[in-house]
């Protein structure tokens, strides 16, 4: 299987946040990184580039899930009441 890389992150926190977006979405996502950037645990510059990549046959619906991320089409999600987060705790306990 072929893996194409779809995005450019910068540094692992916005690349694994994409991942697990991508992944809700019944994609397979693998990151990577330049070995030197990881062990140093940079998140900047070239060394903190991380490539996001998906099996070529995902790769248009992978871009197409970015493109309406970038749109804002997920700013906005109502949630049933039972996720709405979670509820206020107990005085009483």
């Amino acid at each position: 299987m072929d893996w194409i890389s779809i995005y450019s992150a910068a540094g692992l926190l916005e690349a694994n946040i994409l991942k697990g977006f991508l992944e809700a979405q019944g994609l397979q996502v693998l990151l990577s990184q330049e070995s030197v950037g990881r062990i140093l645990g940079l998140s900047a510059g070239k060394l903190g580039i991380v490539e996001v990549l998906v099996p070529e046959s995902q790769v248009i619906e992978a871009k197409k899930l970015i493109d309406e991320i970038a749109a804002g089409e997920f700013d906005n999600i109502d949630f049933p009441d039972d996720q709405d987060g979670p509820s206020e705790p107990d005085p009483d306990n």
